[in-house]
């Protein structure tokens, strides 16, 4: 069974790379304690097109992995990542921006994708080399949304 979580997750890390962004230059961040605290657009994101996003499969599709009671009405959600409920309350909006942007920076082990990376990443389809899954817009649009999980 453990092994076909692992192969799901891979095909849906699969999935999330077939829509990427186009923008293929990253805006220069710092990370310090654990959390990007600027944003990375210098201004802060549309909580309705974050949620855009976070449903779409070829951008966040946030549901395939995590729980969010709050969107009951969107069938199929993942049980590998936390549930996403009150997430806004255990974690500053700096971390969260950081958890989206490289997760692995927080957990080295963590099957979650960076999905505002470009350099370092394996096994990436030539065509989608120097892309990332997300924009930086689409980055903060996410994080506004779920600002909402009180």
């Amino acid at each position: 069974m453990k092994f076909l979580t692992h192969y799901f997750a891979a095909f849906l890390v699969v999935l999330l790379f077939s829509g990427a962004s186009a923008a293929s230059e990253i805006a220069s961040y710092t990370v310090k304690d654990g959390a990007i605290s600027a944003s990375l657009t210098g201004k802060p994101g549309n909580a309705e097109a974050g949620l855009k996003a976070f449903l779409n499969r070829k951008q966040g599709n946030c549901l395939a992995c995590h729980q969010v009671s709050s969107l009951a009405e969107h069938p199929f959600h993942g049980e590998i990542g936390p549930s996403l409920d009150g997430v806004a309350e255990r974690y500053s909006v700096g971390a969260l921006r950081l958890q989206i942007v490289n997760p692995k920076e927080i957990n080295p082990d963590t099957i979650m994708p960076a999905f505002y990376k470009t350099e370092g990443l394996n096994r990436v389809l030539k065509k989608f080399k120097g892309k990332s899954v997300l924009t930086a817009e689409q980055v903060e649009d996410i994080l506004a949304y779920i600002q909402t999980f009180k």
